[in-house]
């Protein structure tokens, strides 16, 4: 068996294990075994009916007083429990920051190596090698790497694979395991949660439009705040912007800041330092707007447009007004 640890929040599953049961189901054919999930804290009966959508034969479910709400500790060790019982074959995670921190605690646990952030798992040909690439400094680099290891823990890059349910979805087998949990593992666990922002957010909004240090100032920032709300949109900045003070750090796009999945992103005024570009190269599309025909924004782009921002700005929104 491939076993996938299912993040969820709240009776949704996240976005990382719809990416993690995608990457899984392939890997799972490849091998030769069936795809597992492991869903942790909860045993409702649609998460294990959305798992089966993208491809799980068998669901396993841990409930414990203990795992009544996220706590890395608590679930690392429902996961190393659960491979102790199951000896899954490979163990596999979406790397989202949920994704990676259970995975260290599981691979802690257990003694066994954690490969985290893969963009492509190969199993070799001999028992227990394994090679992958796999993205470092927030996705600047690739590295190749070879693991040895007869049950490896991975997760897979965030937003590097598009989640897609399995052609021949079914409902799956569902399994309570009961597990025994020390009180102490709860010592770290959400206890509540404080909704800092309502509606869309940059991280979910379907457009952003960017502005970079090229837009000049706080004030003007209003005509891309027009756009986005033209088009129900957010939005974003560079860290430049930030470290003038033109926008507060939670409008930041980046490696340090947001990262974005929109289905367009408009960077104005906006050059592309690498780190700005790890925050937005999910988006499904770009367009860049810049007088520099030669910037990395420009370069690494879908569509361009050389020009001023201050004139195409304006102008897309009037245009999508006229229309309207």
């Amino acid at each position: 068996m491939l076993l996938v640890v299912l993040e969820h929040e709240r009776g949704t599953l996240g976005e990382a294990a719809q990416q993690a049961l995608t990457v899984g189901r392939g890997l799972a054919e490849q091998m030769g075994v069936p795809l597992g999930g492991a869903l942790i804290g909860d045993d409702d009966a649609g998460l294990v009916a959305e798992a089966g959508a993208y491809g799980a034969e068998t669901v396993s479910t841990v409930v414990h007083e203990v795992l009544a709400d996220f706590g890395p500790e608590a679930w690392g060790e429902a996961v190393a429990e659960l491979v102790r019982r199951l000896e899954p074959a490979a163990v596999l995670a979406g790397g989202s920051e949920r994704g990676n921190e259970v995975m260290a605690q599981a691979a802690a646990r257990l003694d066994l190596p954690l490969v985290a952030n893969c963009l492509d798992i190969r199993p070799g040909t001999g028992a227990g090698e394994w090679t992958m690439t796999r993205q470092q400094w927030g996705g600047s680099l690739l590295e190749d790497a070879r693991l040895r290891s007869e049950r490896p823990l991975l997760t897979t890059g965030l937003h590097t694979v598009t989640a897609e349910r399995a052609q021949s979805g079914s409902e799956p087998v569902a399994e309570a395991v009961a597990v025994d949990l020390d009180a102490s593992l709860a010592r770290t666990m959400v206890k509540d949660r404080v909704v800092l922002e309502a509606g869309v957010t940059l991280s979910t909004a379907p457009v952003v439009i960017g502005g970079g240090r090229g837009v000049g100032s706080a004030e003007a920032f209003a005509p891309l705040e027009e756009l986005a709300k033209v088009l129900g949109g957010r939005v974003g900045c560079s860290r430049a912007v930030t470290n003038n003070g033109w926008r507060p750090h939670s409008d930041q796009v980046g490696q340090t800041g947001t990262r974005i999945t929109p289905e367009v992103y408009i960077a104005s005024g906006i050059s592309g330092a690498i780190q700005h570009w790890v925050g937005a190269k999910a988006s499904k599309h770009i367009l860049a707007i810049n007088t520099d025909p030669e910037a990395n924004m420009v370069v690494k782009a879908d569509w361009a447009v050389i020009a001023d921002l201050h004139e195409m700005i304006p102008a897309i929104t009037a245009e999508l007004r006229r229309r309207a």
